[in-house]
Parts: C-alpha cells; sequence; structure tokens
C-alpha cells in the first residue's frame, strides 16, 4: 500500500508547478492508541474499608471486542422484537437492551470456567457465555437449531458454566448459592456469579440464601441488577431500603455504575478476588436501566415517561459512552466502528433468516432430554393411550 501511495505521491507531483509539495497521509494501525487508562465513578461501599480503583485501563484489543460484544447484543434484542411484533417469536419475552454494560462487564472480569445464573432477562448472558446468536434466535422461534433445541424459548437458555435462564422470580438465587457450594467442596478456586433484579430483592428465599452463604463462606457474587422498575411498579413504590448492595446486611456490598462497562468489569474483578480468597460471598448493585418494557407485553410507558428513557438514552447509554472514550483517545476511528457495526448487523440477518426457515422440533423429541443420561423410558401422554418415549 505504501509502494502505491509513493507512486501515486510522485505522479500528483509532478503535474503541480515546481516548488509545490504533496503529502499524502495514510491511517496504520500504529498511528492508533494501543491503551488508555480512564477515571470511572466511585463505587459506594458497604462493610468494606476499601473499594475498586476508580481507573480502569483499557486496551485497544478489549475495546473494540467490547463494543463488538455490545453492540451485538443490542441490534439482537432490536431483531427479538421485531420477530416478536411479526408474530414468530410467541410467548414470553424479556429483552436486555440498555443493560448490555452489566453483562459484558461481568464476562471481562471473571474466568470461562467460573459460573454465571441469572433470571428471566437472560439473552445478553447466554450470548456472552459463548452461545452464537442464532441459537438463541432460532431458540425464540421455537426452532430445532436453537440452544435448547427449540423446547425452552425466552426464558430457558443454558450453556456450559451457565445454568440459564429461569423463570420463577428469585428461584436462581439459592441455585447460585448451591453452584458456589459445589465450587468450594471441589476446592477448585472457582467462584459463581449469582443473577437476580431489583423485583426480586424482596424475596425472602434471597435472604436465606444470603445467611447460608455467609455461614459458609462461599464463593459467590450475588449480583443485584437494578434497573429501576420490577415488572411496571418503580424501586421507590416496591422497596423500603432502595440501597441493595446493603440488604445482605453481614454480607459487604459495592454499588456500581451499571452503565459503564469499564465500572462494572473493575467493580467484578475486585469481587471475584474477594471470593476466591476465602473471605465468602460478597453483594454487587448495579445501577442500570432497560429501553424495552419489562417484556413484549409490556409497552414500558405506562409507568414512566418516553422522555425519561430518552433521557437515559442520551446521557448514559451504555454503547455510546465506551465509543467516545475509544474515539477522544483515537483508540479507533469512527470508520472501523461503522464497519463493525456493518458487520453485526449481517450476523444478526443471517442468524434471524436461520431462526425463520430452521423446522421446528418434531413430536417425536417432544420429552428428550428429561434426564442427562438415562436409558429411554416412557412418559405420560396428553391421554391414557398415547405413549411417547423420552432419550437423553
Amino acid at each position: 500500500l505504501s509502494g502505491v501511495l509513493s507512486v501515486y505521491g510522485s505522479f500528483v507531483s509532478s503535474l503541480l508547478p515546481q516548488g509545490v509539495k504533496v503529502v499524502v497521509s495514510t491511517r496504520t494501525y500504529a498511528d492508533f492508541t494501543a491503551q488508555a487508562s480512564f477515571d470511572i465513578k466511585k463505587c459506594d461501599l458497604h462493610r468494606l474499608e476499601e473499594g475498586p480503583p476508580q481507573q480502569a485501563l483499557l486496551t485497544r484489543e478489549e475495546g473494540l471486542k467490547y463494543y463488538r460484544i455490545m453492540q451485538t447484543v443490542r441490534r439482537m434484542e432490536l431483531k427479538a422484537d421485531q420477530l416478536y411484533k411479526q408474530k414468530i417469536i410467541r410467548g414470553f419475552c424479556h429483552l436486555y437492551d440498555g443493560q448490555e454494560a452489566c453483562a459484558m462487564g461481568i464476562e471481562a472480569g471473571i474466568n470461562p470456567t467460573d459460573h454465571l445464573i441469572t433470571a428471566y432477562r437472560a439473552h445478553g448472558y447466554t450470548f456472552t457465555r459463548g452461545v452464537p446468536v442464532k441459537e438463541i434466535l432460532a431458540e425464540l422461534t421455537g426452532r430445532r437449531g436453537g440452544v435448547a433445541k427449540g423446547k425452552g424459548g425466552s426464558m430457558h437458555m443454558y450453556a456450559k458454566n451457565f445454568y440459564g435462564g429461569n423463570g420463577i422470580v428469585g428461584a436462581q438465587v439459592p441455585l447460585g448459592a448451591g453452584v458456589a457450594l459445589a465450587c468450594q467442596y471441589l476446592g477448585n478456586n472457582e467462584i459463581c456469579v449469582t443473577l437476580y433484579g431489583d423485583g426480586a430483592a424482596n424475596q425472602g428465599q434471597i435472604f436465606e440464601s444470603f445467611n447460608m452463604a455467609s455461614l459458609w463462606k462461599l464463593p459467590c457474587i450475588f449480583i443485584c441488577e437494578n434497573n429501576k422498575y420490577g415488572m411496571g411498579t418503580s424501586v421507590e413504590r416496591a422497596s423500603a431500603s432502595t440501597d441493595y448492595y446493603k440488604r445482605g446486611d453481614f454480607i459487604p456490598g459495592l454499588r456500581v455504575d451499571g452503565m459503564d462497562v469499564l465500572c462494572v468489569r473493575e467493580a467484578t474483578k475486585f469481587a471475584a478476588d474477594f471470593c476466591r480468597a476465602g473471605k465468602g460471598p460478597i453483594l454487587m448493585e448495579l445501577q442500570t436501566y432497560r429501553y424495552h418494557g419489562h417484556s413484549m407485553s409490556d409497552p414500558g410507558v405506562s409507568y414512566r415517561t418516553r422522555e425519561e428513557i430518552q433521557e437515559v438514552r442520551s446521557k448514559s447509554d451504555p454503547i455510546s459512552m465506551l465509543k467516545e472514550r475509544m474515539l477522544s483517545t483515537s483508540m479507533a476511528s469512527v470508520e472501523e466502528l461503522k464497519e463493525i457495526d456493518v458487520e453485526v448487523r449481517k450476523e444478526i440477518e443471517d442468524a434471524a433468516q436461520f431462526a425463520t426457515t430452521d423446522p421446528e422440533p418434531p413430536l417425536e423429541e417432544l420429552c428428550n432430554h428429561i434426564f442427562h443420561n438415562d436409558s429411554p423410558l416412557e412418559v405420560r401422554g396428553t391421554n391414557p393411550w398415547s405413549k411417547l418415549k423420552s432419550v437423553s
């Protein structure tokens, strides 16, 4: 390329009057900033003398990776919205757009061998845990190529070291404590990230889990994704105390800016180190926001205004924040990020094509995978005469 430009420059120079020079500039990867340090918001602390750092180092490679993943989650959820409105996706569907920094920041702060369990707003975590977009969208459309073979839907997706996607409010929290108990028992230095929403934060089983986790010093990060509304009820109307990071009482806690991927990453690293050091559980509250309603049946504007949503989008959008940081420090160019956007859109369109053309699972597979590894068994059907077989 430099040779071509040199010849081009010489050619242009020959056309100009004597004494006038032309400079042909090219931008190579060497021109980009390899890494930069950013100030991040200080976390509020509970029962901790010191918390995560207030500066975060971001490399160009990390920045491009985070941008691509968050943009993919955003576009995937917008495509799910479109497919739902076309009645291709049916039933429950809880979208994650607006909260991308939570999933990306947590994943960047733990290891792939660590464990994660969440509530029913699970599409983002399913992707960050390694499931391709096409398998997520195919699960939403109930197709054979879905991550749960078309039988799980929006709330029940699983992957290696990812335990769902759970539809019962708060029920995943004791399960997460159980996974952390298994990590402790096996002595593998792994931890479990257990997520729940502000709407689940008043569930009794959560406090029971806190109690056992603290007694047994389980390596568990309990994370409340506070997106300000439990279904259509604001946190102020649902909770006498909205300081969710303090509600472990005897468990140390952090309140984190959940719209900043670097803030979430640094807090998660801090919490993971805390757990691996054998200090027991720690609680994190991520202050975030969902752009869609609670589910697709909720327009999301009867209990909050369109202006409120727009203000968050304009001032605190997690993708825009990362983009501005990278551009302001010359870690990436506008053209480069646009190229990623184009690639992501194509990936989502290809995945949607697969999710709308892949066949539905046949009736004979309806009862498969009841057990992980057992011999075939008969399953009672919808009437006494119909018999179905289940194979693992």
